[in-house]
């Protein structure tokens, strides 16, 4: 038998956060290695179903739930994403040289809120040895994204060039790239989120790849503002958005700290009502991926019927464990037979469509 998910987090949360998610690391890297236990894990978590399977941009995604990027910061747990579930992976944010992120205690649990705040400042391993570990596993029997960032020393003039060269690395081993300019714990690097800045970097990416990239917002601004760097990446040779990043809104929790961005359920409103409305202007023009306090079926179906075409989860991974990307997946399939939709495809931005 098994060992149930609420048992592991009993022992995990006595952890503080971080090392607890050193130990689940290593417990996911051992996992591929242990083939029973893994194939095990397979057949219970991965969902295949015919109603669930799109291809975007020609690629396959067996289901519409990935994995947000922050979790895998090394490509070290690629392997084991399967048997947690998952449709796709994010792996990031990497940034080009080494780095050690913002000083510790940076992570932070509020489980009465299903909730994380965290202030690691882009903490990897860099870009060569990230871009090592990747190769061993690419090409991936499930979509694998990369979230790239700047390094913290590296000047707001100079940022393009650490995107360059990060785009010239990752691209011929993934299925997407992802330019994240909107988390809230580098210095100045919101500051990117401005209409030249985007402009610059996708017409950069675009003439050296064709593999898709997306920008990553951050869900503090205001709508119309968003709205208009979105309409600027996507004129610019973006091919989709992910909305959103964490918050740096301490009002959602009691006693938050000071810094650092939250996840999890108390994000869920804030960033579904800002897809929304970029939705409502891009939907149809540009592919958009919904992520920010998604834990259930019917929090991934609002998002799809918003127009998000795939989801992502990572606060709800470490309260629910990898149950809920299987609860997701098969919560969506009745969900999608109770509205007559026979595939996935059909469900997407219907809110949008049917007035």
């Amino acid at each position: 038998m098994m060992i149930s998910y609420d048992l592991i987090k009993k022992v995990l949360f006595k952890f503080d956060p971080e090392t607890a998610h050193t130990i689940a690391e290593i417990g996911l890297r051992a996992l591929p290695k242990c083939s029973l236990v893994n194939n095990y894990m397979v057949e219970k978590n991965f969902v295949l179903s015919s109603s669930l399977s799109q291809e975007i941009f020609g690629i396959r995604f067996e289901n519409p739930v990935g994995l947000g990027a922050g979790f895998d910061k090394n490509a070290t747990m690629i392997e084991a994403m399967p048997a947690l579930g998952f449709g796709f992976t994010e792996i990031g944010t990497v940034t080009p040289k080494p780095q050690s992120g913002n000083p510790k205690p940076r992570l932070f649990r509020y489980p009465e809120y299903n909730s994380i705040q965290n202030a690691m400042g882009f903490n990897n391993e860099g870009s060569y040895t990230v871009s090592q570990n990747v190769k061993k596993v690419y090409p991936f029997s499930i979509p694998l994204g990369v979230n790239i960032g700047k390094n913290k020393v590296t000047a707001e003039i100079d940022a393009m060039k650490d995107y360059e060269l990060l785009i010239r690395n990752f691209e011929s081993m993934c299925d997407y790239l992802v330019v994240n300019i909107s988390s809230p714990n580098t210095p100045n690097l919101r500051d990117l989120q401005n209409e030249e800045f985007i402009k610059n970097t996708f017409y950069m990416a675009k003439s050296i790849t064709k593999k898709p990239i997306f920008l990553k917002i951050a869900p503090d601004m205001d709508a119309s503002v968003a709205i208009d760097l979105c309409k600027c990446a996507i004129e610019n040779g973006a091919d989709g958005i992910i909305a959103t990043n964490t918050t740096i809104d301490y009002s959602l929790l009691p006693n938050p700290q000071t810094f650092g961005g939250i996840s999890g359920e108390v994000l869920k409103e804030k960033s579904y009502n800002l897809f929304k409305a970029i939705a409502k202007e891009l939907f149809g023009k540009t592919v958009l991926i919904s992520v920010g306090g998604i834990s259930t079926a019917e929090d991934a179906y609002a998002r799809i019927k918003a127009g998000a075409s795939l989801v992502q989860v990572y606060s709800g991974l470490i309260f629910k464990g990898p149950s809920m990307v299987k609860n997701i997946n098969e919560g969506l399939i009745e969900l999608l037979k109770k509205d007559g939709f026979s595939n996935i495809s059909e469900a997407v931005g219907i809110d949008l469509t049917k007035n």
